[in-house]
């Protein structure tokens, strides 16, 4: 009985203390966990709360100690004796190295090394296990190297050398590789098919393009289909499955009308064959766990034993709405609103934005969007141009000459709630965190009578002096996106005439919490510091707004890893949205009737 006992009792396999080296082992957090195929070994990341390094910790199972490497990245067991990974200097990660590891000890070799300084370097395992990938992808260009894990040399091959324009990712099924690539028509993604042994693009097939309209946003191999992610002109989600032995069969699932975010899972040994199970959320819907039987084309909720959550007593179900406004140069922008019930020109809105980098404004679920959402606050997303919502032209549109598109996106996303009854700008606050805060501080300085206050993390606000100095760590990586002042004197006149810092005049201005980091490399503390500095000088009002300046110490540029930090920080931020909307806080109308 004791025996048994004692078997089921689980087995610590990593001690942090390995790893601390002196420091406290609180102040590290676990990042990603990679067994090795036969169990044999484990691999794990960790990060401190304070800084954007990691370390990566092997171990051999049954052991608690192993040997360590500094500022590892991304990593994947190839065999269970070697291991690809990836490091980063500074900001950027430029090296793959191989680790071999022998009943002698261990041996570290180089595989690969970038040349370009704005090109990032990652590695990645097939879903079927079969290859790893080694992705340098840029800003407008990308290149793939397949390591095949059954090749006993395992030498990376190249899939295609990288050519401007040509953004390319790839997948493994049956000995060919799935690639996803630009080359539909407006150099949108597509989906290709080659043999492993002649993957380059003289060889690809276009087995699968979306129908306009339609943007392709990730893919996944699942047994013998593609599955993709993809969202239609009013930016719902929807799968797209593409039978690989038959691709002329493919379908299309559509999504609940909430869903706003889509995870898939990393396959888990009890998955069921021809099974792909994911997580769809909302920003104020926690994750649903979901599975979809890709053969019948079945999709069921509550899959892998975690059902979906029912609401709270006081949560009032979330109405989704999909908008489109109509920017200066006619263009429809799509908006994504949350509401519990109906909206007039005096209920709180909480307005987001990014338009940068071809990312997505964030949509994934925060506990602090839900609980605004039960105290009645309507909740916007503006998918304006610079972003990668409505496909690659929709970010090329905005990207240098085209930026100041993003302001005018975010204008009329405005104009329209507002026209619509959803509030008004006296009850209005916008948000966006990092390069978020370029249309948003343009706006400020253009059109401070849309908001009443703004918040803004890690923000990005000095655009001209940053891509000024070449000695930044992302300034030459940035001069896509953002443009060459030093070199091209047109980008400098574009760039100064948006500029959020280069802009502010004397005028009214909406009151601001500015929240940054001491040691952020991504946004400089300068920047922000300089930015609140000119606003208090040249903001006049009666009565004056409020600039908060919010100085939290580390370089997590995402903002804190510690919980108690985390919430600290929402604190701050929910406080000033209710003091500066003169909203009453959760509870206080109770207590003044009592």
């Amino acid at each position: 009985m004791e025996k048994a006992k004692r078997e089921s009792e689980p087995e610590p396999v990593l001690d942090l203390g390995c790893v601390a080296t002196g420091e406290e082992t609180q102040a590290w957090t676990v990042q990603r966990i990679r067994l090795s195929p036969q169990e044999k070994h484990l691999a794990a990341t960790l990060k401190t709360w304070s800084a954007e390094t990691t370390r990566c910790v092997v171990v051999k199972l049954g052991r608690r100690r192993g040997l360590t490497l500094d500022n590892v990245v991304s990593f994947e067991w190839a065999t269970d004796d070697v291991l690809f990974y990836t490091t980063r200097e500074g900001l950027k990660c430029r090296n793959v190295y191989r680790l071999d590891l022998t009943q002698n000890g261990s041996t570290i070799r180089s595989v690969y090394e970038e040349s370009q300084p704005d090109i990032f370097v990652e590695v990645s395992r097939s879903r079927d296990g079969h290859v790893l990938s080694i992705t340098c992808s840029g800003r407008s260009s990308s290149e793939a190297l397949l390591v095949d894990v059954s090749d006993p040399r395992l030498e990376p091959v190249l899939v295609q050398v990288r050519q401007p324009q040509l953004l390319y990712y790839v997948e493994h099924w049956r000995r060919n590789v799935i690639i996803l690539a630009n080359t539909g028509p407006g150099r949108e993604y597509q989906v290709a098919k080659a043999p492993i042994s002649e993957p380059s693009m003289m060889s690809w097939d276009a087995i699968f393009t979306p129908r306009p309209g339609t943007a392709l946003k990730d893919m996944d191999v699942v047994g013998d289909h593609c599955v993709l992610v993809a969202a239609t002109t009013s930016n719902e989600l929807e799968l797209i499955v593409v039978p690989l032995s038959r691709p002329r069969a493919a379908y299309t699932l559509q999504l609940p009308s909430w869903a706003c975010a889509v995870e898939s899972q990393h396959p888990g040994f009890a998955e069921p064959r021809g099974t792909m199970e994911f997580l769809i959320s909302s920003p104020v819907r926690p994750p649903v766990s979901y599975r979809l039987r890709l053969e019948e084309g079945l999709l069921s909720p509550g899959a892998g034993g975690r059902p979906a959550p029912s609401p709270t007593n006081r949560a009032r179900e979330a109405i989704t709405a999909r908008l489109k406004a109509r920017s200066q140069d006619g263009t429809s922008v799509p908006v994504t609103l949350l509401h519990g019930g109906p909206c007039t020109k005096d209920t709180p809105l909480l307005v987001h934005v990014y338009g940068a980098y071809g990312r997505d404004v964030d949509m994934r679920f925060r506990p602090e969007k839900r609980f605004l959402l039960e105290q009645g606050w309507a909740l916007a997303y503006c998918h304006i141009r610079g972003g990668g919502e409505r496909g690659l032209a929709w970010q090329r549109q905005a990207r240098v000459e085209g930026k100041r598109r993003s302001v005018e996106d975010l204008q009329a996303c405005l104009a329209h709630l507002f026209a619509s009854g959803v509030s008004s700008p006296r009850r209005t606050v916008l948000t966006a965190r990092s390069a978020g805060a370029v249309p948003v501080g343009a706006l400020c300085n253009g059109r401070p009578d849309m908001m009443r206050a703004v918040t803004l993390q890690s923000p990005f606000l000095d655009v001209l002096a940053t891509m000024e100095d070449p000695k930044l760590p992302l300034t030459l990586e940035d001069r896509e996106e953002w443009g060459d002042p030093l070199g091209n004197p047109q980008h400098r006149l574009t760039i100064a005439s948006y500029c959020p810092v280069c802009n502010i005049t004397s005028q009214r201005y909406p009151s601001m919490l500015l929240t940054a980091y001491a040691d952020d490399q991504r946004t400089p503390l300068a920047g922000v510091l300089k930015y609140a500095e000119k606003l208090k000088e040249a903001a006049k009002a009666d009565p004056e707004p409020n600039i908060v300046v919010n100085v939290q110490p580390g370089a997590n540029h995402g903002g804190p890893d510690d919980w108690e930090a985390v919430l600290e920080e929402e604190a701050l931020q929910l406080a000033f949205l209710y003091k500066e909307l003169d909203v009453d806080p959760p509870g206080a109308r109770r207590r003044r009737t009592k």
